[in-house]
């Protein structure tokens, strides 16, 4: 005997009409005929005449309606309560730095406005730490750049971004193209192994049969555009980083054919974590942003 189907002969009763129960509930009208068939079977009597189209509660039915009323009672009283202290709750998501740049101030502006009373603590990391941090238990969700990482967790694919070989038009004079052969001979500014961009650098040279060996190494993606920008080599960063030095003409796009720079942006989270509502608006406004 189940609290959902207490709840529907409840209902039932109330609506006194099976489809108008179904409608109330957001359910099938055949879902509450099991559940009303499967307490007949519980208690052993009839819980409804049925008169044609017409139901009349029977007495067994009124004695166990009387019974269970204090019961779902509590319950609702209950979820109302549980539901008061979600809303008054916290929620610690890590970020990758793009997605942190780009994305996720104005996901988080929309989600204040439907949930003004959430806290919403927000780190900032590489797509290593966070997944760390996700493992460890010390966040409810994590927005990374990459592939989906190894572990105990659900995720689903919110968008993509290309990356750019950029540089200063003065440090390649001549060449707009290289192979990747060339690339690795040049003066790389590379972001930290760990991060997204880095990794997917590293494994698309990999599959090439190449490895880089950076002339500079950064955590910060403006360091490099810096030193890009300085004519002391070349960086591989996200297109929307870029975008706007090569439209000023301070960067030059170097292609390099062959090799595919592509990363995936996921939201991630805990196979055992409990999704709160807040949780997934939070999703919901993630999905329509990227």
């Amino acid at each position: 005997m189940t609290l959902r189907n207490l709840e529907i002969f409840q209902t039932v009763a109330d609506m006194g009409n099976f489809r108008k129960a179904a409608e109330k509930l957001y359910i099938t009208q055949s879902a509450v005929s099991h559940a009303v068939g499967d307490l007949e079977n519980e208690t052993g009597t009839k819980l409804f005449d049925r008169l044609g189209k017409r139901i009349q509660i029977t007495r067994s039915g009124e004695k166990l309606l009387e019974e269970i009323a204090p019961i779902l009672a509590a319950c609702r009283s209950l979820e109302s309560r549980l539901g008061h202290l979600e809303s008054q709750a916290s929620i610690k998501i890590v970020s990758s730095i793009t997605i942190a740049c780009f994305q996720l101030p104005d996901i988080l502006k929309e989600f204040y406005e439907s949930w003004p009373d959430i806290t919403v603590i927000t780190q900032v990391v590489s797509a290593l730490a966070a997944v760390r941090e996700l493992k460890e238990g010390n966040a409810d969700l994590a927005l990374i750049e990459g592939t989906m990482p190894v572990g105990p967790f659900e995720s689903i694919i919110l968008g993509s971004y290309h990356m750019k070989a950029v540089c200063s038009p003065e440090y390649l004079k001549e060449k707009k193209q290289l192979t990747p052969k060339e690339l690795c001979r040049e003066r790389l500014l590379f972001r930290e192994p760990g991060s997204a961009v880095r990794d997917v650098t590293d494994s698309a040279l990999y599959l090439a049969g190449l490895k880089a060996y950076p002339a500079w190494t950064s955590v910060n993606s403006s360091a490099l555009i810096a030193a890009a920008r300085a004519g002391l080599g070349i960086t591989i960063l996200p297109d929307m980083l870029v975008e706007e030095d090569l439209k000023k003409g301070s960067f030059i796009h170097v292609e390099i054919p062959g090799i595919d720079l592509k990363n995936n942006m996921i939201a991630l989270w805990h196979r055992e974590k409990h999704l709160s509502d807040p949780l997934k608006s939070f999703l919901s406004l993630a999905k329509l942003r990227f």
